[in-house]
């Protein structure tokens, strides 16, 4: 049997969450960002899946995809982007965040709130990042002509730049409409 629980994260138990990333942020900035992407990797990897509350394992896929996108120099996602998704693996990977990670059932409960919030958050970088990955992927069916290194790069480049104006715009556009809560950064 299983039991659904929603929960209400009110505007108060954000400014929780708001001040943990502040503190996140601050870490991001002067860390290494290969090293970052490792840890969380080497936290995930540690994790048992088989252990792991459902609301928690459902979210590994999505930071992976988040350590992907910092790794794929192709993509080459913007700074300020980078640094709110390099504040995400860190907290992650922070064993004594909000609720201690060696907490049974509860540990990373927070960890997967945190990444919920950002994903929400970076919703349309994370959508430009799969339309980039898709566009990349399919390159050679797509292009019959023009398969050649130089052609391909240029195509690339062109189409990154294309969604990374579509992502800042898109986000400017739900700010300035109230689309999303207020920023977690």
């Amino acid at each position: 049997m299983s039991i659904k629980i929603s929960l209400y994260i009110s505007e108060r138990d954000l400014k929780q969450f708001r001040k943990a990333m502040k503190g996140a942020r601050a870490a991001a900035k002067d860390a290494d960002e290969a090293e970052i992407v490792k840890a969380t990797r080497d936290v995930m990897e540690s994790l048992h899946p088989a252990a792991l509350p459902d609301f928690v394992r459902e979210r590994l896929p999505r930071l992976q995809a988040m350590c992907s996108m910092l790794e794929d120099e192709e993509w080459g996602l913007p700074g300020a982007e980078r640094l709110k998704l390099l504040s995400a693996l860190i907290y992650f990977g922070d064993p004594e965040d909000l609720i201690p990670d060696d907490m049974p059932g509860l540990g990373y409960l927070d960890d997967a709130i945190m990444i919920e919030l950002v994903l929400r958050e970076l919703k349309h970088v994370i959508e430009a990042y799969e339309d980039f990955c898709g566009f990349r992927d399919n390159y050679f069916r797509r292009f019959k002509v023009g398969t050649d290194a130089a052609t391909r790069r240029e195509r690339i480049a062109a189409r990154r730049e294309q969604l990374h104006e579509r992502m800042l715009r898109r986000t400017r556009r739900d700010r300035e409409t109230a689309a999303v809560p207020a920023p977690l950064w």
